[in-house]
């Protein structure tokens, strides 16, 4: 008899029902807000097996491609072969709240005055008890939220989600260019949909009113901030790769490129007059959530240390402060160290390995696993230490070509869970390693310096909490700055959308901050070509670039 599977979760196959009902019966979260009727195209699923026995998409899943369908208009039809599928909105691993700054002087645009509350200067509503609001770091792969007392400056509840656009793709040229094809706003509604979700938990826990929520700050890539704000985001996918926002200013048609807009135009269940802002971008695929990690660590044009901020992700950025210049390039990593593109790849969920070591002879290898569980797979830290041991065992090559038997295409790394990694794997991993490796050598060599010359090393981004620094800077993932001088940032991108969501004054000057910034085209450079294939090879940057 056949089967249907999420995770290892299973049940026997009948043909007849849907795969949402199946996801009940497995206890899979797959949301939904339109009595699964297929008008509210949230229910998005990714089938990782048995598609042919699934009743052909119809036109409410028209907007899909490739290896999605809506829960619950998808059928099975046969019950002659597995199927096994995978929700897009699980719960990563993130930071907890942490407490105000010392010294932080509490400045909001909303304020409760004589019963009344005010934006800036405008009334906006009545004082029900609480004056809440909302700071988002919405990534490309994950999306995080904190709930912020404005009255207090004190956060109040966390949450984490995988963002519901995958289906768009997994990195940001493809978002565009479905959001393109598309046309219809189906990735806009998808991620505000999400939050909705999530705002309404939020309610229901603690007992209060979405209308107690007066503004939302967003820190997020050009791409997921403009898609969100719905602006067309179609010449952030081409050269020169800026947005809309970004050429008006520059055409002074606008001050600025941050955003403002109300939370009811985008879709956001708060407050009807609650404001939604936008953090400003910097240039081009730079966004929001570099601004965010520069207000979060303080940063600004004058201080003696040559400073650097890496934040990694899907998108990774580079800035760099040095004598009185800031420089930043974007890396388009992709998603191979945040769970794609590698078989046995995953976010930062229970179950994911994230720390590794082998034993003597590359024999015994111990791991730790998120949640303390049977390993599943690795995530991104998890993977950076794997790398590391295979070629400090000399068990792989620095082009990734396994020295056991070179035609070898895949390596058993775990039998009893059935883990493995390939060539595939490490030629994935490989070139989002390289688009790291560019980045930050591109920005020291243009500005004359070299790796030992960097005082401070910020590390930001969902697995560079935890990842290994000499694991990493073995295999040329971060420049070898000395393990001392290497600073574990967090979330700077949700630490900096809560700064600005409780200082007017820091947000003035993050946005006068981010004019005074110059960009690094990455491939403009001569050598480009040549820095990435050598980047694509697990080996450390050199010491010396100038």
């Amino acid at each position: 008899m056949s089967s249907i599977s999420h995770d290892r979760a299973v049940r026997e196959l009948e043909a007849g029902r849907t795969i949402f009902e199946y996801a009940d019966e497995l206890n899979v979260e797959v949301p939904t807000s339109c009595q699964r009727n297929g008008k509210c195209h949230e229910c998005v699923v990714e089938i990782r097996k048995g598609m042919a026995a699934l009743s052909p998409p119809n036109d409410a899943e028209s907007f899909l491609r490739g290896d999605f369908r809506l829960a619950c208009q998808a059928e099975v039809i046969s019950a002659e072969q597995d199927i096994e599928f995978a929700a897009l909105r699980r719960r990563p691993k993130i930071l907890t709240t942490s407490p105000p700054k010392q010294g932080f002087e509490l400045d909001s645009a909303v304020r409760a005055q004589d019963g009344k509350v005010f934006y800036e200067d405008e009334e906006i509503g009545t004082y029900r008890g609480h004056l809440f609001g909302l700071a988002i770091d919405l990534g490309t792969t994950t999306v995080a939220m904190e709930l912020i007392d404005l009255e207090s400056g004190q956060g109040v509840h966390t949450c984490s989600f995988e963002n519901p656009q995958r289906f768009g793709g997994s990195d940001i040229m493809h978002r565009i260019s479905f959001d393109g094809a598309d046309g219809s706003g189906e990735l806009q509604r998808a991620v505000a949909a999400a939050i909705n979700r999530e705002i309404m938990q939020f309610c229901r826990d603690l007992e209060f009113s979405r209308h107690e929520i007066y503004e939302i700050t967003i820190a997020a890539n050009t791409t997921m901030r403009d898609i969100l704000f719905k602006v067309d985001v179609q010449s952030v996918g081409q050269r020169p790769y800026k947005s809309l926002i970004e050429n008006q200013a520059a055409a002074g048609e606008r001050n600025g490129t941050a955003l403002i807009e109300r939370a009811r135009t985008l879709g956001l269940l708060a407050n009807p007059r609650a404001r939604v802002y936008g953090l400003p971008l910097v240039a081009s695929h730079v966004g929001g959530d570099l601004a965010a990690g520069l207000a979060a660590l303080d940063i600004t044009p004058d201080g003696d240390e040559t400073v650097m901020l890496v934040d990694m992700g899907t998108n990774t950025e580079v800035f760099i402060r040095h004598r009185g210049r800031m420089m930043v390039a974007s890396c388009p990593a992709g998603p191979a160290f945040e769970g794609g593109l590698v078989k046995y790849g995953m976010p930062a969920y229970d179950g994911a390995i994230e720390k590794l070591k082998f034993g003597a002879g590359g024999a015994d290898i111990r791991y730790e696993t998120i949640g303390d569980g049977a390993p599943e797979g690795l995530c991104g830290s998890g993977l950076i230490d794997l790398l590391a041991e295979l070629r400090r065992h000399d068990m792989m090559t620095a082009k990734g070509v396994f020295t056991a038997d070179k035609r070898q295409f895949e390596h058993t790394l775990l039998p009893r869970h059935g883990i493995t990694f390939s060539k595939e794997d490490a030629s994935n991993l490989g070139q989002a390693k390289a688009a790291n490796y560019c980045g930050q050598l591109i920005v020291m060599r243009t500005l004359g310096i070299d790796p030992g010359d960097i005082d401070t090393l910020y590390l930001a981004g969902g697995f560079a909490h935890h990842v290994d620094i000499a694991s990493a800077a073995d295999i040329g993932l971060l420049a070898p700055v000395p393990k001392e001088r290497v600073v574990r940032a967090g979330n700077t991108s949700l630490r900096g959308a809560r700064d600005i969501l409780l200082s007017r004054a820091k947000r003035r000057a993050l946005e006068q901050l981010v004019g005074g910034i110059e960009h690094v085209e990455l491939e403009t450079s001569a050598d480009f070509f040549e820095l990435f294939v050598d980047g694509c090879q697990f080996k450390p940057m050199p010491s010396r670039l100038n």
